[in-house]
C-alpha cells in the first residue's frame, strides 16, 4: 500500500512545551512550594486538567473552536493558583516558539518524507494560530498543509478534521495517508481508513521516534 501523506498531531508528536523549569523562568516565576507542578495539574497546555472548576467548564469545552474561549479557559486555570496579570505572561509563553522545543528527530524526519515525495500536515486541536511556532522550530517550511481545528470547525476525533487534511493536500485517498499523534483522539483517522501510529509523550528536545514514521511509510515497518 503506498504512502502519499502522512498528518502530524503537534504537542506530544512535533515538539513539546519547555521544561517546566524553564517556562517558570522565562515568566519571572518563583517555583516556591511546587507552585510548578500545580500550575501542570490545573491545566498547563497540553495535558488535561485535573479538574475544571465549574465557572471555566463552557470555556474549556470550547477551547479548541475559539481563540477567545483558549485564553479564558487556560488563564482562569492558572488564576486559581496566581494572580491575572501571572496567569496571562504563563499562558502567553505557549504561544510562541521560545515556549516549545521540537524533537530531535522531527525536522530530520519531515526532510525524509519531503525527499520521498511525501506529503505532509499538521492536524492540531487547538485554539490558537501555531503557524509562528512551526516557523520558530523549524517545521512549518517542511508542512505542505496545516490545519487548526478552530480554523476547520472540527477537533479529533471527528472524522471532518482528518479529511480536511487530505483534501488539502490534493485529496489524498485515506488508505493513502497515515496519521501520527499521541492519544486516542489521534487514532479516531482510524475511522476513516487512515492507518494511524501512537507514540507515548518523551521530553521535550528528545529523541522521539519518529523513524518509525520512515519505516512505515516506505513499508518496511508493516
Amino acid at each position: 500500500m503506498p504512502t502519499r501523506a502522512v498528518l502530524f498531531d503537534f504537542a506530544g508528536t512535533l515538539a513539546m512545551p519547555e521544561a517546566r523549569a524553564d517556562w517558570l523562568s522565562a515568566c519571572g516565576v518563583i517555583d516556591d512550594d511546587g507552585l510548578g507542578e500545580r500550575l501542570e495539574v490545573v491545566g498547563r497546555p497540553g495535558p488535561t486538567p485535573a479538574v475544571v472548576p465549574e465557572a471555566l467548564t463552557a470555556a474549556y469545552a470550547a477551547r479548541d473552536h475559539d481563540p477567545a474561549m483558549h485564553r479564558e479557559a487556560y488563564t482562569g486555570l492558572f488564576e486559581t493558583l496566581v494572580d491575572a496579570s501571572t496567569a496571562t505572561v504563563l499562558y502567553e509563553r505557549t504561544l510562541v516558539a521560545d515556549g516549545w522545543r521540537a524533537y530531535a528527530d522531527a525536522v530530520g524526519v519531515l526532510r525524509a518524507l519531503r525527499e520521498r515525495g511525501i506529503a505532509t500536515a499538521l492536524v492540531s486541536n487547538i485554539g490558537f494560530d501555531v503557524r509562528p511556532v512551526l516557523d520558530g522550530l523549524g517545521l512549518l517550511s517542511l508542512l505542505d498543509a496545516v490545519v487548526l481545528s478552530y480554523e476547520v470547525g472540527a477537533i479529533k476525533p471527528e472524522p471532518a478534521i482528518f479529511r480536511a487534511a487530505l483534501t488539502a493536500l490534493g485529496d489524498v485517498a485515506p488508505s493513502d495517508a497515515l496519521m501520527v499523534g499521541d492519544h486516542a483522539a489521534d487514532g479516531g483517522a482510524i475511522a476513516l481508513g487512515i492507518r494511524s501510529l501512537l507514540l507515548p509523550y518523551s521530553a521535550p528536545g528528545g529523541t522521539h521516534g519518529l523513524a518509525a514514521v520512515l519505516a512505515l511509510a516506505d513499508g518496511s515497518g508493516r
